[in-house]
């Protein structure tokens, strides 16, 4: 794949998290055990007071840290949500494909964007179909054509859709 799912960053951004936690539990324990050595007012030494901000404070960033892997895990992919919101307005409408009057190529795509319940992303269709995106525009060109397909710009890509 040419880019992380958020799923797998969620993941990355947990472990760096937990290795983070395990790292200031074992400094909170060593600089105790040095304070404890060194510091001659005790309990009341104001090393202590220091070490227990540092500890919070280091966390509070691992807590954090935790809270956006865990977004990143349970958090929809963008895509995800534009295809389903594209895909109720545009299922209604379908009528079957006559692959009679298609070439090859052609073929291929339209039983990907089938198989996709008749909506992808022109970048995914492309990637799926394994032509290059040249090829794949050309062939979206004569889909549209012929009125079997629609392309609605999204950012900086296209949503090919079944008509």
């Amino acid at each position: 794949m040419k880019y992380m799912k958020n799923r797998n960053v969620g993941f990355l951004i947990l472990g760096i998290a937990l290795i983070m936690a395990t790292i200031v539990i074992i400094f909170n324990k060593a600089i105790k055990d040095i304070i404890g050595a060194t510091c001659s007012h005790g309990a009341s030494c104001t090393m202590y007071s220091g070490l227990t901000i540092q500890t919070w404070i280091s966390l509070a960033v691992v807590g954090f840290l935790i809270i956006i892997g865990l977004f990143f895990i349970f958090a929809k992919e963008e895509k995800e949500i534009i295809i389903k919101k594209i895909k109720e307005k545009v299922e209604v409408k379908r009528k079957p494909v006559d692959y009679s009057k298609l070439d090859k190529e052609e073929r291929v795509l339209i039983r990907i964007l089938e198989k996709e319940n008749g909506s992808l992303f022109q970048s995914d269709l492309t990637e799926k179909s394994e032509f290059n995106k040249v090829k794949v525009t050309r062939i979206l060109d004569r889909l549209e054509g012929k009125q079997i397909i629609e392309r609605k710009r999204r950012g900086m890509t296209n949503i090919v859709l079944l008509k």
